[in-house]
């Protein structure tokens, strides 16, 4: 089981990473798996709640997840 701060390092590289390459996290986490080896599963295990937010709000916006009712901003 992965600690806080291990999750909070890993959010924060693929934080940074998905700025830099102006890439969303789900990419970004992606890149980082397919360059490092890891494997998806161990790389979900290692986020923080942050960024599954993150996560949740970029797959509404395409259509992966179904939009819930938002109010107009």
């Amino acid at each position: 089981m992965p600690t806080r701060e291990e999750k909070d390092t890993f959010s924060l590289m693929i934080e940074e990473k998905a700025l830099k390459l102006k890439i969303n996290h789900m990419d970004a986490i992606v890149d980082y798996c397919s360059k490092s080896g890891m494997e998806i599963e161990t790389a979900a295990s290692l986020l923080n709640s942050t960024i599954k937010s993150k996560i949740e709000i970029e797959a509404r916006q395409l259509r992966f997840l179904p939009r819930t009712g938002q109010l107009p901003i």
